[in-house]
């Protein structure tokens, strides 16, 4: 080739890459070829971003040189700031920080409410502990919001626009805790009104004869009562209803007492009777099923006291979700002592849709009995097939009322004093979308749960996972060695053309 026109082809791919580069940075975008759209925004987030009337200053706090595993949460958490500010249209800003450059900026982060992490890092062939930062501050006008870390595989989005919806709200939306019949107290529920507590105002609510219950309430959930309600409290529900009130129900219709060893069905409080008018039924049965948890057990051995992991199939692990933006996004919720719940169908004014369900090998077991924690359960004990454990209800007349039942009365529940547990993130997750479905209009709904899903291979049979390990070993080197052969076929077909004298 002529030197003029190698020239000129070097000068015009510079060029093109110089342009190329220009408007990759004036017109950002990705392409999301992920199952759930992890990395597109909702249409929550960009309503919100739209509607943003000041600037928003993002203040994102990460350390350098972090492990690469880390390094690609920085990278996400920049991606998803670049297509918050190109959709505020100005109105988000962002800077990054780097907090170890000095120990006064250290200080200043800490006191803002972000904290290190411990971390690994390896350097000159040795293993050291480094603080690091991952945090953000958002900030609009004295108002200031903060996500003390951002980890990695983590709902970015859900936590950055419910920050920047608490930055722009005026008034929470109110929900309301029935008190007065033995329900669950909100001490009883950190987990959840701390979840809660991001978008709405939760209190305690006391129903009282002399007045209905106001409007203002966005739902109310009604956890676990275990005294009787007054007829009179059951006509201001319905009236709540009929006028667009929303109602969130968590019962267990039956009683279990592991330190006792009783099965039980719970006292007729009335809430079963009302459900029934509503068109759910609640089961008067222990639901088993051979996929459930496991509990402590102490066994003598001799002299010795040994504690062991028994499946218990009192203890249901649900993983059986419908598509619905309840349980979108959901792994898995451990049932204690839980009972069916049942959709009649009676009325055409209201839609109900089951959302939760066993496996396809439960059943039931009668109360009252004992529990036998040595028995062996057999097949027999799990023939009942696939049962529902909640149901969302919604009416088409009158006020389009909402109501979400579950059948288990503690999944959401950490307890008090000695026996409070810290509760697995889907347990809390599923009360609150279901809270969530019934008074949030924005659809922030869908982006508490949009992050990295579990995919486990406990279901797959070693001998094949035995053969995907070695295939994905395998497979890609027998395909460069296919690629090689053909390449080399190709060649000895035109040196033989070549030496032929055929130079087409």
């Amino acid at each position: 080739m002529k030197k003029q026109t190698i020239i000129s082809q070097l000068i015009i791919i510079v060029a093109i890459v110089i342009v190329a580069n220009f408007l990759s940075n004036r017109l950002y975008f990705r392409l999301d070829f992920t199952e759930d759209e992890r990395y597109t925004l909702s249409d929550a987030t960009k309503d919100i971003l739209s509607d943003l009337d000041d600037v928003i200053t993002v203040s994102a706090y990460f350390s350098e040189d972090l492990p690469p595993q880390l390094l690609n949460n920085k990278r996400d958490f920049e991606d998803i700031l670049i297509e918050y500010e190109k959709r505020s249209v100005g109105n988000l800003v962002y800077e990054f920080i780097n907090p170890n450059d000095d120990q006064t900026k250290e200080q200043e982060v800490q006191q803002k409410g972000i904290g290190p992490i411990m971390i690994n890092v390896r350097e000159n062939d040795r293993v050291e502990q480094m603080r690091a930062y991952m945090g953000a501050v958002l900030q609009m006008g004295e108002q200031r919001e903060i996500i003390p870390l951002i980890q990695p595989g983590a709902a970015m989005e859900y936590e950055l626009t419910t920050s920047i919806k608490k930055l722009t709200v005026q008034d929470k939306p109110k929900i309301a805790v029935l008190t007065g019949h033995g329900e669950a107290s909100l001490s009883s529920i950190p987990q959840l009104n701390q979840q809660l507590g991001v978008l709405y105002s939760v209190e305690n609510y006391e129903i009282k004869d002399e007045e209905s219950i106001p409007n203002s309430f966005k739902a109310m959930a009604i956890l676990a009562p275990a005294d009787t309600i007054p007829p009179s409290h059951f006509d201001k529900l319905d009236a709540y209803l009929n006028s667009g009130g929303k109602l969130f129900i968590a019962y267990s219709n039956v009683q279990g007492d592991l330190q006792q060893g009783l099965l039980s069905t719970s006292p007729n409080i009335g809430l079963v009777d009302w459900l029934i008018q509503k068109g759910v039924r609640l089961g008067a049965d222990f639901i088993v099923d051979v996929e459930c948890a496991t509990i402590n057990v102490q066994q003598r051995q001799g002299f010795f006291t040994i504690n062991s992991q028994k499946e218990f199939p009192l203890f249901p692990r649900v993983s059986n979700f419908e598509d619905h933006p309840i349980t979108k996004g959901l792994d898995e919720v451990t049932f204690s002592f839980a009972t069916n719940v049942v959709p009649l169908n009676t009325d055409t004014s209201v839609i109900s849709i089951p959302i939760v369900f066993t496996s396809g090998n439960s059943g039931i077991e009668k109360a009252p009995s004992y529990i036998d924690i040595q028995r062996r359960w057999t097949e027999n004990d799990f023939s009942m097939g696939v049962q529902s454990l909640g149901v969302a209800m919604e009416w088409l007349s009158g006020g389009l009322g909402k109501m979400v039942v579950l059948g288990n009365g503690d999944f959401y529940s950490n307890g008090e004093g000695q026996q409070a547990r810290q509760l697995p993130p889907d347990h809390v997750n599923l009360a609150s979308n279901a809270i969530d479905w019934l008074a949030d209009d924005t659809g922030l709904i869908a982006l508490r749960t949009k992050g990295i899903d579990s995919r486990p291979l406990d279901s797959i049979e070693d001998g094949i996972k035995e053969f995907i390990k070695y295939a994905n070993v395998l497979v890609p080197i027998l395909l460069l060695l296919i690629y090689a052969f053909i390449r080399r076929l190709r060649n000895q077909r035109k040196r033989q053309q070549w030496m032929q004298g055929n130079f087409g």
